[in-house]
């Protein structure tokens, strides 16, 4: 019985082996807003990786990443073939960390939302100094992406009013309850989408960042980089191609986007 179960045990573990050979990763995360359960984000990214997968004749298999620290952990031990995640620090932090590639970024980029009820006298950034200021989760990327734009347009982050909802849906709840004067949502968020709809309207909108960034381990060569790029910059040109870009809910892949362009949002998220 013993040696049945060790030959078992011995096949699976080949089997593991031989199907990761075979088989390139790719990473998702959508941060701390995504209200979706693992398999339908698989299910999102999936026509993504059958692009990939074309492009390096190889299957590219989707796992979501919903942990952090285990996205990080993951690029710098390189276990991770390919990285694609909502809140750009982190692959940000994979090119400059990690010596990950850029592929791509997203298009439209994303933004800080500075938001109010229609009701109210609010009309830009400066009308908010010492107003309650509502942001998502202190530990959001969100929350620092908005808490950088207030501290490039001068404002004193300690001397403000600022408190923290555990999601951006509770901006709003926030806000219609007169518990804040004004929140900060992201600009491709649900709560975003539905601003009509909830009685809410922008007041500010940030300066722009790079969006959900699609990163590629050292390991893969220039000549798989420029046929990934090849092929996700042609999907909006194709029917099947802008299928797939509005399930992951992006008007295009910017295959232009450089790596420079991510130092450069580290710098300025401080």
């Amino acid at each position: 019985m013993k040696k049945l179960f060790s030959i078992a045990a011995c096949t699976l573990v080949f089997s593991i082996s031989a199907f990761a050979q075979n088989t390139y990763t790719l990473n998702v995360s959508e941060g701390t807003s995504g209200g979706q359960d693992s398999a339908q984000i698989i299910e999102k990214y999936t026509g993504l990786a059958e692009v990939m997968s074309k492009a390096l004749g190889k299957k590219v298999v989707v796992i979501v990443t919903r942990e952090f620290a285990q996205l990080e952990e993951g690029m710098k031990s390189g276990k991770m073939d390919f990285v694609m995640a909502r809140p750009s620090d982190y692959p940000a932090r994979g090119v400059r960390d990690y010596k990950y590639q850029l592929i791509s970024t997203s298009k439209p980029e994303g933004h800080c939302l500075l938001i109010v009820p229609k009701a109210s006298p609010l009309k830009n950034i400066s009308d908010i100094k010492g107003k309650r200021i509502t942001l998502p989760e202190k530990i959001s990327y969100m929350s620092k992406f908005c808490s950088a734009e207030l501290v490039h347009n001068g404002f004193d982050l300690e001397a403000e009013k600022i408190q923290y909802a555990k999601e951006q849906g509770a901006v709003i709840f926030y806000l219609d309850n007169q518990l804040a004067d004004v929140g900060g949502v992201a600009s491709y968020s649900a709560v975003a989408k539905n601003l009509e709809k909830t009685g809410h309207r922008v007041i500010h909108t940030s300066q722009k960042q790079p969006y959900q960034p699609l990163i590629a381990h050292a390991r893969f060569s220039a000549a798989q980089i420029q046929a990934l790029k090849k092929e996700l910059g042609q999907m909006d040109e194709t029917e099947p191609g802008k299928v797939i870009l509005k399930q992951l809910g992006i008007k295009e892949f910017d295959i232009k986007s450089n790596e420079q362009s991510l130092h450069d949002l580290l710098k300025w998220l401080g």
